[in-house]
This record gives C-alpha cells, sequence and structure tokens, in this order.
C-alpha cells in the first residue's frame, strides 16, 4: 500500500493521529509526516507513582470530615446540623473547584499542544484504564490519576503502565478493590473470631476488569476459576485512608492482613510467591502475553483509523508489541509507519470531546473555565463520567446521532461568533484541514454571509466532523 502525496500525509498527521489541526500545524508537518510525529514519542517515567498528590488528599478529607459532622448532627436531630452546613457546602465548593480544574487543564493541554500525537496517544490510555466517575469523592481521584499512574508511562513498557494503572489509589476506589479480602486471610479469621457484624469477603471487580479489558480481553482463554484465583491473589493491595498521617494519606499499601494466603494458578500458571509480590507476578505475566498484545493492538488501531481496523495494521502493531515486549513507544512508532495508517479515507467519526478539542485547535483559542466544557454533558460524554469500565465508546452509531448533531450545531452556533474574531474563516478552514478540505466546503465557506457563519460551516462540515 503506497503512502499518500505530503500534502495528505500531512493533513492525516494532524487531524488523524493528532487532535485537530492549529494554524501552522499542517505546513510544519509538511516537511516530514512521519518524522513530525515520531518527534513527540516522548521517554518513559523512572517508575511508577502510586498516590494520591498531598493537597487533593487534604481537600478530601476536609470534605470528609464535613460530610461526617453534619451527618452526624442530622442524626442526632441537632440543630447544630443547620450550623454545620456552610462547612460542609464550603468543602464541598472547594473540591468541586479541584475537580474542574482538572477538566480545564486537560482541555487546555489538547487545545494548545504542539504534541497533539503525543496527547491523543495519552488520551487513549485513560480511556484504556477508564476510571469513571460514581460519586463526588471518585471523581476527585481522576485528575491524579491520569497525571501520575497514565501519562508518565504511555511510552514506557506496558507491563509499567499496567501496575501503575491497576495499584492507583484512584483505580482501587473505583472497583471496590479496598473492600477485598481474602476468605482465609488472618483478617477474616479475626473478623470471625470476634463474631464481627460487618462482613467481609472478596471483590471480584479488579481482577475481572483487568482480565477482561485492560489485558487479554473477553476471548483471552480465562475462566471464572481465573477471575477467582487473581481476585484472591489481589487481595492486600489497598491505600492509606484519610483517617492516617497526613504524609500517609492517599499512598498505595499492601495490607497483608488481609491477603488470601497459599499459591494461586491463573491462566495455566503457578505462582508459589505470596504477599504482595504474587499480584505483581501475575500482572507482569499477563502483560506478556500474546493475548494481550493482539487485544490491544485492535484497540489501537480501532481508535486511530477504523471502527472496522484493517487487519493488516492489527498485525503490525501486534508483531512490534511482541519483539519489543510490550515497549509503548515501539509499538506508536509501528502505528505512524504502517501504510494502512495513512489511508486518505477518513473513517472515523469525532466524539464530542475531540470535536470541541479539534474546534479550539482550529481557531486557535482554549477553553478558560469550566462552563465551556459544559455543553460535552448535554452532548453525551461529560467529562470523568465514562459510563462504565469500558471507556468512552469508539463506534460511530454512538455518537453520530440525530440528536448528537444538533448539539454540536447549538454549540456552534454559540461558539464560532466568539472564536472567529477578525479572521478570515476560509483561512482557518485552509490550516485546520490541508487538502482534506473540499471544494465544497470551501466554496460554501468562502461565500458566507459572515464570518461567525463560514466558521460554523467548517466546524459542522462532514470533513470536520470526522478524522
Amino acid at each position: 500500500m503506497a503512502l499518500p502525496d505530503r500534502d495528505l500525509q500531512a493533513a492525516i498527521a494532524a487531524t488523524r493521529f493528532g487532535l485537530g489541526g492549529r494554524p501552522g500545524e499542517i505546513a510544519e508537518a509538511r516537511r516530514d509526516a512521519q518524522g513530525f510525529l515520531r518527534a513527540q514519542l516522548g521517554a518513559p517515567a523512572s517508575g511508577p507513582e502510586r498516590a494520591l498528590p498531598l493537597d487533593r488528599t487534604r481537600a478530601l478529607k476536609a470534605f470528609r470530615e464535613a460530610q461526617t459532622a453534619f451527618q452526624a448532627a442530622n442524626r442526632r436531630q441537632s440543630s447544630e446540623a443547620q450550623a454545620l452546613r456552610p462547612q460542609l457546602n464550603a468543602q464541598r465548593q472547594a473540591l468541586r473547584k479541584e475537580i474542574e480544574a482538572d477538566i480545564v487543564q486537560r482541555a487546555i493541554q489538547g487545545a494548545t499542544t504542539e504534541s497533539a500525537f503525543a496527547e491523543r496517544w495519552a488520551l487513549f490510555w485513560a480511556n484504556h484504564f477508564t476510571v469513571g466517575a460514581g460519586n463526588f469523592v471518585r471523581t476527585a481521584t481522576i485528575g491524579p490519576f491520569e497525571t501520575t499512574a497514565i501519562r508518565p508511562h504511555v511510552f514506557g513498557a506496558f507491563t509499567d503502565l499496567l501496575v501503575a494503572a491497576e495499584t492507583h489509589p484512584a483505580m482501587l476506589l473505583y472497583l471496590d478493590q479496598n473492600g477485598s479480602v481474602g476468605p482465609t486471610s488472618p483478617l477474616a479469621q479475626r473478623m470471625a473470631d470476634r463474631r464481627a457484624p460487618r462482613q467481609v469477603g472478596l471483590n471480584e471487580n479488579l481482577a475481572r476488569e483487568i482480565l477482561e479489558l485492560h489485558t487479554v480481553g473477553v476471548n483471552g482463554g480465562y475462566t471464572q476459576a481465573d477471575v477467582t484465583e487473581f481476585a484472591r491473589a489481589l487481595t492486600g493491595i489497598t491505600f492509606r485512608g484519610l483517617n492516617t498521617a497526613p504524609e500517609e494519606m492517599g499512598q498505595s499499601h499492601f495490607r497483608t492482613i488481609a491477603h488470601e494466603p497459599g499459591p494461586r494458578t491463573v491462566l495455566g500458571v503457578r505462582y508459589e510467591v505470596e504477599g504482595e509480590a504474587q499480584s505483581v507476578a501475575i500482572l507482569r505475566d499477563l502483560a506478556a502475553r500474546p493475548e494481550t498484545a493482539r487485544f490491544i493492538s485492535r484497540k489501537i488501531a480501532r481508535h486511530f483509523v477504523a471502527d472496522d481496523p484493517p487487519p493488516a495494521l492489527v498485525a503490525r502493531l501486534e508483531q512490534a508489541w511482541l519483539k519489543s515486549d510490550g515497549a509503548l513507544d515501539q509499538v506508536a512508532a509501528a502505528l505512524i509507519s504502517a501504510p494502512e495508517s495513512w489511508a486518505p479515507e477518513a473513517k472515523k467519526f469525532k466524539t464530542p470531546y475531540e470535536f470541541l478539542i479539534s474546534s479550539w485547535r482550529a481557531t486557535d483559542t482554549a477553553p478558560r473555565a469550566h462552563n465551556e466544557l459544559a455543553m460535552l454533558s448535554a452532548m453525551g460524554q461529560r467529562p470523568f463520567y465514562a459510563p462504565s469500565p469500558e471507556g468512552w465508546p469508539e463506534e460511530e452509531a454512538a455518537w453520530a446521532t440525530p440528536d448528537g448533531i444538533i448539539k454540536r450545531l447549538v454549540w456552534t452556533e454559540s461558539f464560532a461568533p466568539k472564536a472567529v474574531r477578525n479572521r478570515d474563516p476560509s483561512d482557518l478552514a485552509a490550516q485546520a484541514l490541508g487538502v482534506r478540505l473540499s471544494p465544497l466546503t470551501a466554496k460554501a465557506i468562502a461565500r458566507a454571509e459572515s464570518r461567525d457563519e463560514g466558521l460554523a460551516l467548517l466546524l459542522m462540515s462532514p470533513e470536520f466532523q470526522r478524522r
């Protein structure tokens, strides 16, 4: 398969591999589109960071303390509850501002970065290891999770990324791992001896999602017995709560007393080591399995190229994965060099988030406040609220709905007058899409009655909506 000409390669580099062309970006990529992308492959971090930042744990602690005091006063039907309500509201608002700042900062990064391929690559992995919201406290962990567990490792070894993601407090909280206790562990025995009213037991959520969604995939050959055995191995992996010393809050921690003793067998491999080393050994073996390479290679190809990706592309990525032992910079390089990645036809329909980010990039603007991302909720992609552990859907059918298109149009009509300013929308269109701008769309923009109408025509055009 021959690569397209230089002009089309430059446009594809910005719009398919990246997050949409910014003024000057396609011109820069035109010199060497593949080299432009390869230059964005960053160095991996030295080791996994498995903790929540101290400032975030302090905000969480202040909110929890205010919430607990208010609820206790409420249960007592005490008049003190009304006096405590303003304090609770203030702590809730402070934590909400931190969450909103996480969301805005990520959007600004996408809108302004000169390394948009690296940013899209990081967003892919953040969605692969989704930590969705579910309550206020969980949502507050998502920004730090992406910053400390995901982004530093997306060009390193998949093994390191996997361990960092699965043992980070945000993932443990999301999948209820903190409450998982080995059935014959010392903690379970102690509680049984004391006839404690609180029941403890095994939670299989984390084990199941690692196997089904993060490594070998649903067709990866594992059984329910493997899930249960893996869940037993994972017992004890937890993090320090908000009642510990300030310097320890939010730190990943192995609780030996909750760990299920004994060897484990997962996917036919027997693990004699015990304690934390047991779960880490299983994670490392899962990262190295060919089923994992195949499953995730297809996800990468589907994200970047087509909902039904070319088998030859999947095979190239899988080969690069296995040859490099899961070195993600080498997998990214294989994606860049594969001729199937450069097919001229744009087959991916942008998610709402991608649509907004590419609109800001096309106009060389960026959001300044959280309310500028509010329309994402109406479009069905509320930031940090993925609908399930599978993350946000990739398929065109999920986003190219009549209601979804109308919501994009409504947002565009509000955005265009503020973003276009006194600039020529025809020039913005040429810089955003390059040769992917069709003559028909170019003519419509040029004939528009106003600049803002011309920009709106660009943003709602078929070639802008796709990548």
